[in-house]
């Protein structure tokens, strides 16, 4: 059994394709529960959010880290995972998430991602996101892990203090003190496809240097924000993000 939390905010036009995957995976429905942590959209996120998942409310903590630590508190399951509203988990993710506790020394597991929009760019931000994944969990130096594809045994996440809640940066620093707490886990078939929006628009490597500066300052900064941005096809469409059609397949 295990319990997904999703963080959102003013995603009623991805929302619904990222809990469409989530409710046709390989395991029976009722072996997994969905919480969707609402920020406060202005949207329809949480109308849409109610169709699909097991409890859907307005988050009480800070920023995404905070969504999923409200999550997490509010979740019925020793196994817990986190992915986000614009991403798409394959269809045996939930069965991968789950096998990868096996070993019962693994307190967090997390995979790597796909690009949802194959276009030549996304491709190569997903081969560098993979990489750096792959080369901290086999150098054992670091670990890469994104909060769109990481899971945790509940018990030893409360130990090491849940998420801090910082601007940026929040889902790689909760893996240096989930180490201490037993095992982390690089697992191959847990994947999820991944939104580069944010990369696209905003640019790649400008992002990558607002996020490594956020980082630097503590992980909380007032010159750079990400918990709030606001992209152009939000505010064309009243608050609704537009999403391509093109390749949106779900990832295999």
């Amino acid at each position: 059994m295990i319990s997904v939390i999703i963080p959102a905010y003013n995603e009623e036009k991805r929302i619904e394709r990222s809990l469409s995957a989530l409710c046709s995976q390989t395991v029976p429905r009722d072996h997994y529960e969905i919480i969707v942590v609402d920020g406060g959209s202005h949207d329809k996120t949480r109308e849409i959010a109610t169709q699909y998942a097991d409890q859907v409310f307005i988050q009480e903590s800070a920023r995404v880290a905070g969504a999923r630590n409200d999550g997490f508190n509010r979740s019925q399951f020793d196994l817990v995972a986190t992915t986000d509203a614009d991403s798409i988990v394959a269809e045996n993710w939930v069965e991968s998430v789950i096998k990868s506790f096996s070993d019962p020394n693994v307190v967090l597991s997390f995979g790597p991602v796909t690009s949802i929009e194959k276009t030549p760019e996304n491709r190569r931000y997903s081969l560098l996101f993979n990489g750096l994944m792959k080369l901290g969990a086999y150098s054992r130096l670091y670990y890469y892990t994104l909060g769109c594809n990481t899971a945790f045994r509940k018990d030893a996440l409360k130990r090491a203090g849940m998420y801090r809640i910082l601007d940026a940066g929040d889902d790689l620093e909760i893996a240096v003190r989930m180490r201490k707490e037993g095992k982390v886990k690089f697992a191959p078939d847990m994947k999820v496809g991944f939104d580069f929006r944010r990369y696209d628009e905003f640019g790649f490597w400008k992002t990558i240097y607002e996020w490594y500066y956020i980082v630097l300052q503590g992980g909380i900064s007032d010159k750079y924000s990400y918990t709030r941005r606001t992209y152009d096809d939000d505010q064309n469409n009243g608050g609704a993000a537009v999403v391509s059609e093109r390749n949106n397949e779900i990832p295999e």
